[in-house]
């Protein structure tokens, strides 16, 4: 009985350290969270106050030089004031001074993180979406600097997922959270590679892969087993989704997407709602990740599914992102060149 009272004694121990130990972390975060937008809000000044001397022609280009220099001799250990510094903050004031929405989400991100955005984003529509999705996703520089790499607006804008009708219906919000094409570069694999490579790869890599997939996805199993009748079947992978509350299985292929995979995985969201999702969950949805697709056919399979699905394709090496710029300026001078004939 000692032992006993002990263990429990020490277990609620643990669960108070925990308690503590939670309370210090969230409390730093909130720390870090106003250093930081007072930092940012400082730099915004000095960018307006720059910025509009310099147009008035009040300050010349010198000036800055020697404003460096002055700030440098009057706080000797203060870092980030260099004249370089400085004409990136009158870049990120200009920058959005005029956008009375993207101005409310600036001080949620690092200053490095504007700096990776101002200097990578050549459009104005770019930079809110990754300014937007930095701060839903909770992206680190790095995470960050890999969504570049991997031109993730170009492939969402000239790419947007093709769902089933019962997911728009059952999921509205779905189509801001799957993608068309998922990026796997982070794997090694070779372009040969088995389906059992890339599973076990998928599970290896596993934090990668669920951030490619999205914040609120949460792991929840590998080969997850299904029983129907007297039979056994194993899904892939499955996934629940927070913000959509709903389990989410996904199925690979490592060839060709082909119409009658669509029924294997009806099968398995069938099985997963029947006996694995709860009373308060939305229905299950699947995803089919091939490693390449055609979409029409995809359109034709999808268009009379009775299943919340959607088809994406994956890669294993990082795109062609001259190309993909290219394709999105064709798109936008075709968009330009409708507007034109339509008025």
């Amino acid at each position: 009985m000692k032992t006993q009272s002990a263990s429990l004694n020490q277990m609620g121990k643990e669960q108070a350290f925990a308690e503590v130990v939670e309370l210090i972390s969230a409390s730093r975060t909130r720390a870090f969270q106003a250093v930081n937008s007072a930092l940012i809000e400082l730099y915004w000044a000095l960018g307006a106050m720059l910025s509009r001397r310099i147009a008035s022609a009040e300050w010349g280009a010198g000036v800055v030089d020697e404003l460096a220099a002055f700030i440098a001799a009057t706080y000797p250990g203060i870092r980030g004031f260099t004249r370089r510094n400085l004409l990136r903050m009158r870049q990120f004031y200009d920058t959005y001074a005029q956008d009375a929405i993207v101005t409310t989400l600036l001080t949620q991100l690092p200053w490095s993180h504007h700096l990776l955005i101002l200097s990578q984003s050549k459009r104005p529509e770019e930079r809110e979406f990754y300014i937007r999705l930095a701060i839903r996703e909770g992206w680190s520089f790095r995470e960050l600097e890999r969504q570049y790499k991997t031109a993730f607006f170009e492939r969402t804008i000239l790419n947007p997922p093709i769902v089933s009708a019962v997911m728009t219906q059952l999921h509205p919000g779905a189509l801001d959270i799957f993608k068309d094409a998922y990026s796997l570069e982070f794997l090694g694999l070779p372009a040969e590679h088995r389906e059992a490579d890339l599973h076990r790869g998928l599970v290896h890599k596993l934090k990668d892969f669920l951030i490619e997939l999205g914040r609120d996805f949460c792991f929840a199993g590998s080969e997850f087993p299904l029983q129907v009748g007297n039979r056994d079947f194993a899904l892939d992978l499955l996934f629940f989704h927070r913000g959509l509350n709903c389990l989410v299985a996904i199925e690979l292929k490592v060839g060709r997407f082909e119409p009658e995979y669509l029924g294997k995985l009806d099968f398995y969201l069938e099985a997963l709602d029947r006996d694995v999702r709860k009373p308060h969950e939305q229905p299950s949805l699947g995803v089919l990740l091939c490693a390449s697709k055609d979409d029409e056919v995809v359109e034709f399979a999808l268009s009379r599914s009775l299943s919340p699905a959607l088809i994406a394709q994956y890669t294993t090496q990082l795109p062609d992102k001259a190309l993909l710029q290219a394709k999105l300026h064709e798109f936008y001078l075709q968009g330009a060149v409708g507007e034109d004939e339509a008025l």
